[in-house]
């Protein structure tokens, strides 16, 4: 054991340049090829004397590597929380631009639809404080603010809600006057 032990440590620098096959940075061949070693010296029992001590060695270099390798296309580098997952901002542009159309088509609905779909969609009241509020029925303002949602749709262009993905709040903000 103790020889087979020696004979490991002069190949070290065998394993080294064979390491260096593999990454180009001299750390990580460095940090190749002591995973080797410490998996042969832990697994030294397996090794059958008079074959290739060399051979053995390289094979375990080599599958070490490319399960490193498997792991490091599995995995993302760095933590979750990485500073280049993060966007900077994200892009303006057409949600700017819907929101300018969405403000324009709220302006141009009636009086009392405008004023419910501002109190329900962007205030977040309730039917029953939006029905005290413009003193008449619960069933009036669904009834207005039902009209008011297919206008909106109708103006622009949507086909269903879905098209429209933003809450109407975030996208008008309080500049907006009930008028």
């Amino acid at each position: 054991m103790a020889s087979t032990e020696d004979d490991v440590v002069a190949l070290i620098p065998a394993l080294r340049a064979f390491a260096r096959t593999f990454y180009m940075n001299q750390s990580d061949a460095d940090d190749l090829v002591q995973e080797t070693l410490s998996k042969a010296l832990s697994k030294i029992h397996q090794y059958t004397p008079g074959t290739r001590l060399k051979s053995w060695l390289f094979t375990i270099m080599r599958n070490t590597y490319y399960t490193r390798y498997k792991i490091a296309t599995r995995e993302p580098t760095g933590r979750k929380q990485c500073v280049a997952s993060n966007v900077g901002s994200l892009p303006q542009q057409e949600w700017s631009q819907r929101k300018r159309e969405l403000m324009e088509a709220i302006h141009r609905l009636p009086r009392s639809q405008r004023e419910v779909i501002m109190m329900i969609g962007v205030l977040g009241m309730s039917y029953k404080e939006t029905a005290s509020a413009c003193d008449c029925e619960i069933g009036t303002v669904k009834s207005r603010l039902y009209r008011a949602r297919l206008r909106l749709l109708e103006d622009l262009g949507e086909q269903t809600a879905e098209g429209c993905t933003k809450d109407v709040s975030a996208a008008v903000s309080s500049e907006i006057p009930l008028l």
